[in-house]
């Protein structure tokens, strides 16, 4: 009699999901924060704005160590690579937006907003790409 051995594509560790899980909604906060600042002009939405990027880049940094572990770790490590490139990209323009946000909120704009969406957009791939079977690298 013969068996069959499955092999199936683990998800990522539990601290790395809870990392990765904190990412896209705190960009996607400051990216709303930043719109209701354009329609406004009250200065605390860019306040909310700058604390939820600096938020998003203490999570998003450690995704990336947990993705770069992982990585390591990873059989395949094709689309991993690209999921961690994605998290780098999203962490290099996120600090970009957080320096931009440093300045007054009427320089801040429309640079930080523009550049809010794009992190935000670039967040929810990355959180896809991270949860998704291709991502994790098929550990069995």
């Amino acid at each position: 009699m013969t068996t069959a051995q499955r092999t199936h594509a683990g998800g990522i560790h539990p601290l790395h999901a809870l990392l990765l899980s904190g990412v896209f909604p705190l960009f996607l906060g400051a990216a709303v924060s930043d719109y209701a600042y354009t329609a406004s002009y009250h200065i605390q939405w860019s306040t909310f704005a700058s604390w939820m990027i600096a938020g998003a880049l203490v999570f998003n940094g450690f995704a990336l160590v947990c993705a770069l572990v992982g990585l390591f770790r990873a059989e395949r490590r094709g689309p991993y690579l690209a999921y961690f490139l994605l998290l780098l990209a999203t962490w290099i323009l996120g600090f970009i937006n957080a320096l931009i946000h440093a300045r007054d909120a009427w320089a801040a704009m429309p640079t930080g907003f523009v550049l809010s969406i794009i992190v935000a957009v670039l967040a929810c791939v990355a959180t896809l790409l991270g949860f998704s079977r291709l991502g994790t690298g098929g550990r069995s």
